[in-house]
């Protein structure tokens, strides 16, 4: 009985590591936007995506799932992808737009957290759904800032510019924006949108192959182009659910999380 309890108390905590790590990256990002070291603070941020996804797996892989884990994960999440985000645009950009940026910071930091309460709540029904999230994640909401915020620093410290030029001189655009970029991920984290969850075991082959294509394609950016191709992944897969709506009229919405 006692080798049990061990053994189950070492697959719950092999997960809990990379869990642990996802909020250590979100305490140091902090700390750094705290000292106005924004790319630091925005590469912890993605960082902490890396563990992030990693914790979920391990999870999954070693049976375990548990009560404690999802409640350890979520507050993780929002410290990480919620407050920390959040903190640092409110730094960067919106701290000049008075109260109004900071209503947009608070209304990111919020979305985050009733967008992590939904998944909470519907996960403990057992009635996820395996190929779709609702709303926009929040970790993919605090990957679309944190690369903006990398391509941002590039943009103010005169960087030369060689490839995928139009996207930097998008990043400008986006800065005069600054607020409502905020904001509307926050709204769209708590909207009823379905965003894809790549979660699906048995894919269409036709399907399969352009997902293999597009990972592909992606990786090959990310290696040549690192700051500019994981802006334009997050881009589009914040994107993606609003294409969503505009290609197909979406069926009556069914539980997920």
């Amino acid at each position: 009985m006692d080798k049990e309890k061990l053994k189950r108390s070492g697959q719950v905590l092999a997960p809990s590591i990379f869990t642990m790590g996802n909020m250590a990256c979100g305490f140091f990002a902090l700390l750094a936007a705290d000292v106005n070291e924004y790319s630091a603070a925005a590469t912890c941020i993605l960082a902490g995506i890396a563990f992030d996804m990693l914790d979920g797996r391990i999870a999954r892989f070693v049976h375990g799932e548990s009560t404690f884990g999802v409640e350890f994960d979520s507050l993780a999440d929002f410290l990480t992808f919620g407050v920390a985000p959040a903190y640092m645009m409110y730094g960067l950009l919106l701290k000049d737009y008075g109260i109004w940026g900071a209503l947009a910071a608070f209304i990111y930091a919020l979305g985050g957290s009733l967008r992590l309460a939904r998944f909470n709540a519907i996960a403990l029904t057992g009635q996820g759904s395996k190929t779709h999230f609702t709303g926009l994640p929040i970790p993919a909401g605090a990957g679309l800032l944190a690369a903006f915020v990398l391509l941002y620093e590039i943009v103010e410290q005169g960087q030369p510019v060689h490839a995928l030029g139009p996207v930097m001189r998008l990043i400008p655009a986006l800065a005069m924006i600054g607020p409502f970029l905020v904001a509307g991920i926050g709204l769209l984290m708590v909207s009823t949108i379905p965003y894809s969850a790549f979660k699906q075991k048995h894919l269409a082959r036709g399907r399969n192959l352009k997902i293999v294509a597009a990972v592909l394609a992606a990786t090959v950016l990310v290696y040549f182009y690192p700051q500019n191709a994981i802006f334009l992944i997050f881009v589009f897969y914040v994107l993606s659910g609003l294409m969503g709506l505009v290609i197909r009229r979406p069926k009556e919405p069914e539980q997920n999380i």
